[in-house]
């Protein structure tokens, strides 16, 4: 089966899942929408499918399988609140969205609708950091082990320009934690979750945050953010996330303990030891220890490739077809903007906050 693809939002991460789409046999574009006039023709004009003004009217008109919802993080429960009437399963960007209670609605509509509600968080699929979940199901960093996330990035004023939704409170939701670092947000819960079995991997929240690298007068949310984590079971974690350190360097991941650790610094493996050594790490280090192809979004926003979309993607499509179970799901997704709403609510308070428990 092929399933036709439909994207409601014509941004610049639209372009990534249009050329991830490309990549597997079983997919195919077949319409882009934006509200900007032009701005949809020019898009279908580069990657394909016919081009529309509204959500409704494309999902009318095409009745696709599924439908990518990349519009601004502030806009994402409209069009999967369209799909799932319509019966469409849908795949919706980072964050679901900018409050726990909007994404419970988009959770809860899909549900009723019995349409899969999928979710981009590409970072785990990455072949390096499943190999640290791995490790860290079976235990080999030893118990409660440290687990932080760096994103020490650089974004320049025209990236939070007057007349954009980046910065703002109604579309981006939030600064540097919810728009750049929430896949480090997500990737250290899910590898405490990996270690601890626990429904809930972060207990407790405690943050600071400021705008100390870009204009207040042009920027409404942070550009900086320093988060404590209570996890499951005693361990801790830490994050780091800014667009404030010039010129921006590679996003760090760490998992550490007694019996072992690892670090990642983009797509690189930088470090692997433990106190056991099993006869594949000689292997692991091999294989992703050679120099990253490249920066990430240390500067750039769009320095990405689009393997990890073309995986995430595929693993959706994958369950739809199978009738199994989605792991990436919108409960599994849930988790990062449940943890960074408690980091804001900290950092307004000056007190530690317990993360809205999962639904």
């Amino acid at each position: 089966m092929t399933y036709k693809i439909a994207i409601a939002g014509c941004g610049a991460i639209a372009g990534v899942h249009a050329r991830a789409i490309k990549d597997l046999p079983d997919a195919r574009l077949v319409a882009a929408c934006a509200r900007s006039p032009g701005k949809a023709e020019r898009f279908c004009h580069e990657h394909g499918g016919t081009p529309y003004l509204t959500v409704e009217a494309m999902l009318d008109a095409e009745r696709p399988d599924l439908l990518s919802v990349t519009t601004p993080s502030g806009a994402h429960l409209e069009p999967v609140l369209a799909a799932a009437a319509r019966g469409v399963h849908v795949l919706c960007e980072k964050p679901l969205e900018i409050t726990i209670a909007r994404v419970d609605r988009m959770i809860r509509a899909c549900d009723q609708a019995g349409v899969v509600l999928g979710a981009v968080f590409q970072q785990r699929l990455s072949p390096v950091n499943l190999a640290l979940r791995e490790a860290a199901a079976k235990g080999r960093f030893g118990a409660n082990p440290l687990i932080s996330c760096a994103v020490p990035w650089w974004r320049d004023d025209a990236y939070y320009a007057p007349g954009g939704w980046h910065g703002t409170s109604a579309l981006d939701g939030g600064g540097a934690l919810m728009n750049q670092a929430i896949h480090g947000v997500d990737l250290v819960q899910w590898l405490a979750g990996a270690g601890s079995g626990a429904a809930q991997a972060v207990v407790e929240v405690s943050a600071w945050t400021a705008t100390n690298g870009h204009l207040r007068s042009t920027m409404e949310v942070e550009d900086t953010a320093v988060v404590n984590l209570r996890l499951a079971g005693g361990g801790l974690g830490q994050i780091l996330a800014s667009t404030a350190m010039f010129p921006g360097s590679l996003r760090r991941m760490q998992i550490a303990g007694r019996d072992g650790s690892a670090e990642v610094m983009e797509d690189q493996l930088t470090q692997w030891a433990f106190r056991a050594e099993q006869a594949e790490d000689a292997g692991l280090r091999a294989r992703f220890g050679p120099p990253t192809s490249h920066g990430g979004g240390a500067s750039d926003p769009m320095a990405i490739t689009h393997r990890n979309h073309t995986r995430n993607i595929g693993a959706l499509l994958e369950a739809l077809a199978s009738g199994k179970g989605l792991a990436l799901d919108g409960r599994a997704a849930r988790a990062a903007v449940a943890i960074i709403e408690a980091a804001y609510a900290s950092a307004a308070s000056g007190r530690p906050v317990v993360p809205s428990p999962p639904i």
